[in-house]
């Protein structure tokens, strides 16, 4: 071949010096088969405690793996632990996975806010904590975290403090038609109900600042003070008061304390996700016209729902507390 002719050449004359630093890469990641099964108890700016095999009294640090990018991990994740998990002064662990999430408690900082705040993970129960009286029940609220606890998988539960000052009588007449269960506590007694009920879940407390929550996580917890401290004592030094954390019942589960919430956005609930989390309502919801707000007249005055109704298989007070659940979804302002 006469010199130069490149045109002759193929893929077998051609002759590449691999250069120093062109180890091929792999977006293959690490199976991590040894990791350490772990819940997040605590988060404090890019830390992690975590209570390893859900034991309160090994709780060790971790820091996110970089394969793991910006995944959120909050508290009540699902993760694999790799590295130092002895909880040992001054060692640091890695989180290199975080399991599928059973449910999920969501949040946006108003109606029209697109960024989602997933508040708690894996869940079982929501116990929606509201005073009888000083400060007086907001029903409104109450609705909003019905329909998230509805949305995100976890079963609701409603605790009324304070029942020495009021009686709950009006509010549970409000809520009989939604099979919703309660658990009515006073500030001078024990709320033995209340801990047996959380015995052995996952549960999350919220409510509004002032209703007693956290006189109840002290009485459930009786070294909440301390156990807060142990979890933001091991990460970057904010306190953990403006976060939520999870406590270890003395009989056996976790109580997430959330910080107190002013307002409780639903912009990433659909209206379906409500419906859906109605036996037998579901189903003919899907039988509704495109965009269906399942409002009834005027609104949507094909929706299916009335059927239901009609033909006895809802009563009318369990429709109507159902699309009340329905309206707080898009009046913040007015149900807060």
């Amino acid at each position: 071949m006469a010199r130069g002719d490149w045109r002759r050449l193929d893929e077998s004359d051609v002759r590449v010096r691999p250069g120093k630093g062109t180890r091929p890469r792999t977006k293959r990641r690490p199976e991590h088969a040894d990791a350490v099964p772990a819940m997040v108890v605590g988060v404090d700016r890019g830390r992690w405690t975590c209570a390893v095999e859900d034991d309160p009294s090994l709780l060790v640090t971790a820091m996110r793996a970089r394969e793991l990018g910006r995944t959120p991990v909050v508290v009540g994740d699902r993760v694999g632990l790799v590295g130092d998990t002895t909880g040992e002064p001054d060692t640091l662990s890695r989180i290199v996975r975080v399991d599928e999430r059973r449910s999920v408690l969501r949040r946006t900082a108003d109606d029209t806010d697109p960024f989602e705040r997933v508040v708690v993970a894996n869940a079982e129960q929501l116990v929606i904590v509201s005073a009888l009286a000083e400060p007086q029940p907001r029903r409104g609220f109450i609705d909003r975290c019905l329909v998230a606890a509805y949305a995100g998988g976890l079963r609701p539960l409603l605790c009324l403090t304070k029942s020495d000052l009021a009686s709950p009588d009006e509010l549970l007449a409000a809520y009989a038609e939604l099979d919703l269960p309660v658990v009515v506590t006073r500030s001078d007694e024990d709320p033995a109900e209340l801990r047996e009920r959380l015995t052995d879940r996952l549960s999350a407390l919220i409510g509004h600042s002032g209703v007693g929550k956290s006189t109840l996580v002290n009485k459930l917890v009786p070294d909440a003070n301390r156990a807060v401290g142990v979890v933001s004592g091991v990460g970057k030094g904010r306190h953990t008061s403006t976060q939520a954390v999870a406590l270890p019942l003395p009989g056996g589960g976790w109580a997430v304390d959330t910080p107190g919430i002013r307002s409780f956005g639903l912009a990433h609930i659909t209206p379906d996700d409500i419906v859906g989390a109605f036996p037998g309502m579901g189903a003919m919801a899907e039988e509704c016209p495109s965009g269906c707000g399942h409002l009834g007249a005027p609104e949507d005055p094909d929706c299916m729902l009335d059927t239901l109704v009609e033909t006895g298989a809802a009563s009318p007070g369990r429709l109507a507390s159902l699309r009340r659940l329905l309206e707080s979804r898009g009046k913040l302002e007015e149900y807060d």
